[in-house]
């Protein structure tokens, strides 16, 4: 039955940690987001921070170098870190590449990430946010962009990558990004966080997808059963023996499996999949468990929760 799932891979966190390639340069990897004043550097900040890098935005120059001798000291868990680096810091900036100079020579691995976009896409952006530009408080807009497009020519000219979002959402700026930082998996990482509950309590906010398995057989109704629950063997058993269970599971697994790579491509880097019995006790949990088998024999990672499952344990073992 979860045979029928194999052929779909996914890129999860565990599959880099066990490249040695990757594993050896993260540690004192670094990448200086730069460009045009409303490119989205914010926005791809965000997005190496999802990533897990350690970003900080505009900060100043000479206060690089201890940023970095803190952040990759002995035991710390940063394995990387993202830099916004732009014209707002005035008198510093135009030390820029003699400070990506000096990183290089002490050994870390500086790599320059460049946004642009097309000069009207970027007075629109600036007059839809009514924020004033950096250059722009004794010049016109235009100007402004004009000036600060020379003043970063040799960062662009540095760049590892050149980014113009000038018809980019922001899933295609990921799609650009992971790239450069996972060349090997150029897939954004999906987890599946599979929540147990029970409607009586409601359904869980926070989720994407919510499934109703109210209609399996209920081991509440049997005396043995009652007082376990759907971690214990034996409900597992009483559930999934039932013809209509494994056919639930079969499609359950198939349809997850399908919107997946939909998720990714939107540039998610989750999916919450809520599965609700009446009081979350026995048939969710059961089914969360035999869908995280599934999933996870197809590469997915996930993470299990649940809701309501001893909410009513002292109840059961009266």
């Amino acid at each position: 039955m979860v045979e029928e799932l194999s052929g779909t891979t996914i890129w999860t966190p565990e599959s880099v940690a066990e490249d040695p390639a990757a594993g050896a340069a993260a540690p004192r990897q670094i990448f200086v987001l730069t460009g045009m004043s409303g490119a989205g550097k914010s926005s791809a900040l965000r997005i190496f921070e999802d990533l897990g890098y350690f970003c900080v935005d505009n900060l100043p120059l000479p206060l690089i170098d201890k940023f970095l001798e803190l952040a990759f000291q002995a035991g710390s868990a940063i394995q990387g870190v993202a830099l916004g680096i732009d014209i707002r810091g005035r008198e510093f900036f135009q030390d820029a590449m003699r400070v990506i100079r000096e990183l290089r020579e002490a050994g870390y691995d500086v790599r320059v990430l460049f946004l642009d976009a097309q000069e009207d896409v970027l007075v629109r952006r600036f007059k839809e946010a009514r924020r004033p530009h950096p250059l722009a408080p004794d010049r016109s807009l235009p100007e402004a962009i004009q000036m600060e497009r020379e003043l970063l020519q040799e960062l662009r000219a540095e760049a590892a990558l050149t980014i113009d979002t000038t018809d980019k959402t922001l899933a295609g700026l990921r799609g650009e990004i992971l790239p450069l930082l996972r060349p090997d998996q150029p897939t954004i990482p999906l987890v599946v966080r599979l929540v147990s509950f029970g409607f009586k309590a409601g359904i869980p906010r926070d989720a994407d997808l919510v499934f109703d398995v109210r209609t399996l057989p209920n081991p509440h109704y049997n005396e043995e059963l009652r007082p376990f629950t759907g971690a214990d063997d034996a409900v597992q058993d009483y559930v999934m023996r039932d013809p209509v269970a494994q056919e639930y599971l079969r499609h359950l697994s198939e349809f997850i499996t399908f919107l997946m790579p939909q998720f990714i491509a939107e540039g998610r880097f989750s999916l919450t999949v809520a599965i609700g019995c009446t009081g979350g006790r026995h048939r969710a949990p059961t089914m969360t468990r035999m869908l995280q088998q599934a999933l996870t024999r197809i590469g997915a990672q996930t993470v299990l929760m649940d809701r309501d499952l001893t909410k009513e344990d002292e109840r059961y073992r009266q």
